[in-house]
């Protein structure tokens, strides 16, 4: 109900006090900073952190998506020759050798050794496995080498060994089982495994396919791959589209299927304040606007809306250098759209986000005068109740 008009020496002190607060910096109640301050920022007293602000236009979003797909598998690691891979420390090898007749180095009636006593019988020898110095034992060739060398490469120093003391001498090397020429594959998967490499050299899809497949939805699990120093991941459903991504694997390889939907977070005046979940195949900036609802018409800044950002550095061509860069290679930027002009539209529907981006909607000028005539508006029709509290708040110690 209504209450009594406010005396007009408390409506004039109270609206001098409103002017003195807002004249100190005290501000009005927003949701964080305007379209104003963050134009300013950079060469504000207050820029302490090195931030940049770039504009989204067109250029700006095709480089960004240019610069995802160089943090592709083909990219970071590149493409890996078929057929042939090394023997290691731990594999079973089988060494067969057969001897030309009038040979008698393996194929001796009188010994004990030939599996058979006809003329061209193959010597098989008993499968031994590579010692840690990485060395076989082969009779009459002594003590060979094998670490880091093929199939074919084996049994070429064998023949070469046995030159001289076997006739004609023919070396068939087989992999009786493979323990070093592996990739191991863990996470989301069926069955975690180590899967052994053969000539064929299987490609990451065959491995997740040998571990039973991912246990949550292609569209939500990233592929890492751990070879050597380098790890790198990428979304798995950009490994199926994309058969330049399934990469042929390597020995040693890790792969771990990652359940990561990623987010970002959304405030000031747009539809809802929350943090999205989004597919790890990453949307767009028209799409993060559409799944937060859009900005809101009766206080959104259309010119105001940005993207915070940690950038890596070599994600542009930064109009002007960054004035900081921090020890992961990064850049704090701030991203800024205007929707009053029809071009970004379009460049948003390229413009790609990024897990942990926060996206912000700065309050339109005219949203915060609207703010101060309610505020007026309020002081000169109070309830009884704000008249009591006016009043007390004069008698105050000031």
């Amino acid at each position: 109900m209504p209450g009594k008009a406010l005396p007009a020496k408390y409506a004039a002190w109270t609206i001098v006090l409103l002017f003195s607060l807002l004249a100190s910096g005290c501000g009005l109640p927003g949701a964080g900073p305007t379209r104003a301050t963050i134009d300013k920022y950079p060469e504000s007293e207050q820029n302490t952190s090195g931030v940049t602000i770039v504009e989204v236009d067109a250029s700006i979003a095709r480089q960004l998506q240019d610069s995802l797909e160089k943090t592709m598998f083909s990219s970071v690691f590149g493409g890996s020759a078929l057929g042939n891979y090394s023997v290691g420390p731990g594999d079973v090898l089988e060494v067969t050798v057969w001897e030309s007749p009038p040979g008698t180095l393996f194929n001796n009636p009188g010994s004990g050794l030939a599996t058979s006593q006809s003329p061209m019988a193959p010597m098989n020898f008993p499968q031994q496995q590579v010692n840690s110095d990485g060395t076989i034992s082969i009779p009459f060739a002594g003590y060979i080498t094998v670490r880091g060398l093929t199939l074919r490469q084996i049994e070429e120093e064998i023949y070469n060994r046995l030159q001289g003391k076997a006739n004609d001498p023919q070396v068939m090397v087989r992999l009786a089982r493979n323990t070093t020429s592996t990739v191991t594959v863990v996470g989301e998967v069926v069955n975690s495994t180590i899967v052994p490499l053969t000539p064929k050299r299987e490609r990451v899809l065959d491995i997740l396919a040998t571990a039973g497949g991912s246990k949550q939805p292609v569209n939500k699990v990233m592929i890492q791959l751990t070879r050597a120093d380098k790890v790198h991941a990428i979304p798995l459903k950009a490994i199926i589209t994309d058969n330049r991504e399934n990469i042929v694997m390597e020995p040693g390889d890790i792969l771990t299927a990652l359940y990561q939907p990623n987010s970002f977070i959304a405030l000031g005046a747009t539809g809802k304040n929350s943090e999205v979940e989004f597919e790890a195949t990453g949307i767009t900036l028209i799409q993060a606007l559409g799944r937060v609802s859009g900005v809101q018409d009766s206080r959104a800044d259309a010119q105001g809306v940005f993207i915070f950002r940690f950038e890596p550095v070599d994600s542009l061509k930064w109009p002007t250098p960054p004035p900081l860069v921090t020890p992961e290679n990064t850049v704090p930027v701030v991203y800024k759209i205007n929707l009053r002009d029809p071009a970004t539209f379009f460049a948003a529907q390229s413009f790609p986000i990024k897990d942990k981006d926060v996206l912000y909607v700065s309050n339109a000028p005219a949203a915060d005068t609207m703010k101060f005539l309610d505020i007026i508006t309020s002081v000169l029709s109070p309830s009884a109740t704000s008249l009591n509290y006016i009043r007390n708040f004069s008698r105050g110690p000031w």
